[in-house]
């Protein structure tokens, strides 16, 4: 059975765009789910149920995973959990305004596990690119777009 309301589920722990989630969810008036490992500094916004999982490496990521529907949205930039949020039909986001697809999460998931292996051999290091203004403009966009499509369906 599929749920009359878009739900918003954030992987929240390392999560740069949680003003931005906040200012799409107050405009659509949309539940959001912040889950992390501890205890963090929210607003008081009655949209947020904010949800503490034990310590372990994808305590949030099950919590999420084994609730988001496919009228839901994931903000992550865990690759594994956004190919198992897409396995249960939901819509995926990274923080840097890229959805992640059916037809993008193999592509994704290899370069991963590539990039992993080059790390662990010293081939590159582990530094990823800094968070611009024009990331969080193309997230808020993305997930506008994608509240949008699934109200339309």
């Amino acid at each position: 059975m599929t749920q009359s309301t878009i739900e918003i589920y954030v992987d929240a722990d390392a999560c740069p765009v949680k003003d931005e989630v906040m200012r799409v969810a107050d405009r659509h008036d949309l539940p959001v789910h912040m889950v992390s490992n501890s205890w963090m500094r929210l607003d008081d916004n009655p949209l947020i149920n904010r949800v503490i999982v034990s310590e372990g490496p994808d305590e949030a990521d099950n919590w999420i995973a084994e609730r988001i529907t496919d009228r839901d949205i994931a903000i992550t930039a865990d690759i594994p959990l956004a190919s198992r949020c897409i396995e249960r039909g939901a819509s995926v986001l990274g923080p840097g305004g890229k959805p992640f697809t059916q037809d993008s999460i193999g592509m994704a998931l290899a370069m991963r596990d590539l990039k992993q292996h080059l790390r662990e051999t010293g081939e590159i290091s582990g530094h990823n690119p800094s968070f611009t203004r024009q990331n969080r403009s193309d997230f808020l966009n993305q997930l506008e777009n994608m509240v949008q499509a699934i109200k339309r369906r």
